[in-house]
């Protein structure tokens, strides 16, 4: 049991002090980075998983101050999500349960599967900033062809607020949309980089199984140093969407890890 009247004083600038000292340290370190991987949704948080295992130096950046993108609404509010086969395997690794509603379907705690990809890329080594928006990307080019060699970040709460307040650039080898039906980070490369001749159609109208497989096969390289996983590909590719489904989601992050770390190696 604890000693709640023998609880240790600690006055106001010691505890601001502890914040600003660790938050700068944490800065400093992750401000050159292996993989940057925008957004900290059910795909972007699983390729932090498998990146981070391998010893790669993984940052993820989520503009709001929560985990778990579009996990935790489950289907229209209601706490449960589904998940099929073989992406039962990575609920197995981070040591989320499920319990089995048909041959190869599975059901899932939305809170439960939040909690336990992101505290397992966390124990493997990956770093999250949360409430920090990408607004620019950082690039080269060589002999005409670009490279994405980091992100442009801004807090969120300034960008809100509608401040003219300079950003800072985090240098990386590569980075990753993982940020949803938004493809927040390949808009802005189709924007401000047309030499990458990127289109960008929009997702298409429900067809989850179509959608859930095809998001893990176009998930992958859009171009040198960026990468997409997660439903940024059916934007990308014009994809089906699949609802509240989470196998695909899963698998894109998987394979993505999966592609950089070769491509790092």
């Amino acid at each position: 049991m604890f000693d709640y009247v023998k609880m240790r004083p600690v006055e106001e600038h010691v505890i601001s002090k502890a914040i600003i000292n660790n938050a700068l340290r944490l800065l400093d370190d992750i401000i050159q980075s292996d993989v940057v991987i925008v957004g900290a949704g059910p795909a972007g948080m699983t390729a932090a998983v498998y990146l981070a295992r391998r010893g790669i130096k993984t940052l993820v950046v989520e503009r709001r101050l929560s985990f778990g993108g579009g996990i935790g609404g489950g289907g229209i509010l209601l706490p449960a999500i589904v998940v099929e086969e073989p992406a039962n395997k990575i609920l197995d690794d981070v040591g989320c349960k499920y319990e089995v509603y048909d041959e190869g379907v599975y059901v899932v705690s939305p809170a439960e599967l939040i909690a336990k990809l992101a505290s397992s890329a966390i124990d493997a080594g990956a770093k999250f900033i949360l409430g920090v928006h990408v607004e620019d990307v950082v690039y080269r080019e060589e002999e005409d062809k670009v490279k994405i060699c980091g992100v442009v970040v801004q807090w969120t709460a300034i960008k809100l607020a509608q401040l003219h307040v300079d950003p800072i650039g985090i240098k990386s080898r590569v980075v990753v949309d993982a940020t949803g039906h938004d493809a927040e980070v390949l808009r802005i490369v189709q924007k401000k980089i047309p030499k990458v001749r990127m289109r960008i159609p929009g997702e298409s109208s429900m067809w989850a199984s179509l959608g859930e497989r095809l998001v893990v096969e176009y998930t992958g390289k859009v171009c040198e140093g960026l990468y997409v996983a997660g439903m940024a590909v059916a934007t990308l590719h014009g994809l089906p969407r699949m609802g509240p489904i989470f196998g695909g989601m899963l698998l894109s992050g998987a394979k993505v890890a999966e592609e950089i770390a070769k491509e790092l190696s």
